[in-house]
């Protein structure tokens, strides 16, 4: 399903190839709200950031759009000096958009059960669907991956049909209860879900954008459901690192 919206976000993001600044021409510089930390407030910081991710010769691939409402959020490929893997978030206003999120990962995998991080589906179904599935994930990321009722996970998780993307594990719930089990950290890494921001949906996919941390870190986890029956049945994520307030390039915060 294609829409307005949704075209003019592809436009944007494939602006960072070229650094044609009319490419950001989709967003308000009046109103529009940053909250990645490392880009300055505007479409002027906008511009400034793709005229030097231009230099690169990046290549960007919009593999997931969906839109929610007033908001567009895509699952995207970058390569850059290195590729990684990311979503973005955007709000508008009528045509125009006036505030982005993002989280940004080094592409890793594939993962054991030979997937990539951003391979499967891509076309929305069920759109009829969207605020059940909202709802199951909210549930889920609330007793399952904040409160890590683990003895719930067949509730909401289809063992059998589950696929994986994430680059450290694997098929199946195994893997995901290992990781979210308490207290022993697995492969060296203690993951914890603290808090639920925002679950952006559109038919079969639900977008859960939380806060946490790893290892001790301050992180932020996006995590991309996919949903069939009333059941998850695939996941995709990217985690990035908060940096310090000190490091910050506008006050908004990452979430």
């Amino acid at each position: 399903m294609t829409s307005k919206r949704k075209d003019q976000i592809c436009a944007l993001l494939k602006g960072i190839e070229t650094g044609d600044a009319a490419s950001v021409a989709v967003v308000n510089p009046e109103k529009y709200i940053q909250h990645n930390p490392q880009t300055h407030e505007g479409g002027e910081g906008l511009a400034a950031l793709f005229k030097r991710l231009s230099l690169t010769s990046p290549r960007v691939n919009i593999v997931r759009i969906f839109e929610d409402g007033d908001y567009i959020f895509a699952h995207t490929e970058y390569d850059f000096s290195q590729s990684n893997i990311g979503f973005e978030v955007f709000r508008f206003e009528d045509d125009l958009a006036v505030e982005h999120w993002d989280n940004i990962q080094q592409r890793q995998g594939p993962n054991r059960s030979g997937h990539t991080m951003v391979d499967g589906p891509t076309e929305v179904s069920d759109l009829d669907k969207t605020e059940t599935n909202r709802v199951i994930v909210r549930y889920f990321a609330d007793e399952i991956l904040i409160n890590r009722k683990l003895d719930k996970l067949k509730d909401y998780i289809d063992e059998v049909h589950f696929i994986e993307h994430n680059p450290r594990m694997s098929d199946g719930i195994s893997a995901l209860r290992s990781v979210l089990s308490d207290p022993t950290p697995k492969d060296g890494i203690t993951i914890k879900y603290d808090r639920v921001h925002r679950l952006l949906a559109e038919g079969s996919f639900v977008l859960s954008v939380s806060e946490g941390s790893i290892d001790g870190v301050p992180s932020s986890f996006y995590d991309l459901l996919r949903l069939a029956q009333n059941m998850i049945v695939e996941h995709w994520d990217t985690t990035e690192a908060i940096p310090p307030r000190i490091k910050w390039k506008n006050d908004n915060g990452k979430f």
